[in-house]
């Protein structure tokens, strides 16, 4: 039995080597430009980040977010919006951290993180608009112009 096993691995090796030793055809060189750069993984970082800091449960709050999604959707990779339930255990810590005094409140920054503004309790859609369109936000409709 030892004697068929190791009859078994000297063959595997041989033909292993055997193949491992064929030469291939050399492949046609063509001549190429420069590699195309592969953008897939490139990120665009938005402009603005919209933090909104409230509550699921509250009446003002919940009234924000059609217009959160209302805004993503109208300026899709230019803005970031968060939205931090400053009523739950795990993000409450937000609250201090952007030094919120009354829920709804919403923080803008800009891409490097600086505070642009904040507005404490409902923020009218319109009014963000003109807000983000004075800090170069684009609708996304205008931008296929």
């Amino acid at each position: 039995m030892k004697n068929n096993i190791l009859l078994l691995l000297m063959t595997g090796i041989i033909f292993s080597t055997a193949a491992c030793g064929q030469s291939k055809k050399p492949q046609p060189q063509t001549k190429q430009g420069p590699p195309a750069k592969d953008t897939s993984s490139i990120v665009s970082q938005p402009l603005v980040t919209f933090i909104e800091l409230g509550s699921v449960n509250c009446i003002p709050c919940k009234a924000m977010q059609p217009v959160m999604k209302s805004i993503e959707e109208k300026y899709g990779s230019q803005i970031k919006i968060i939205f931090y339930d400053v009523w739950q255990k795990e993000q409450a810590h937000h609250a201090q951290e952007y030094k919120i005094r009354v829920i709804p409140t919403q923080v803008f920054l800009d891409s490097q993180g600086k505070e642009l503004m904040r507005h404490e309790g409902f923020f009218p859609e319109k009014e963000i608009d003109a807000l983000l369109q004075s800090k170069g936000l684009k609708l996304k409709s205008a931008e296929k112009r």
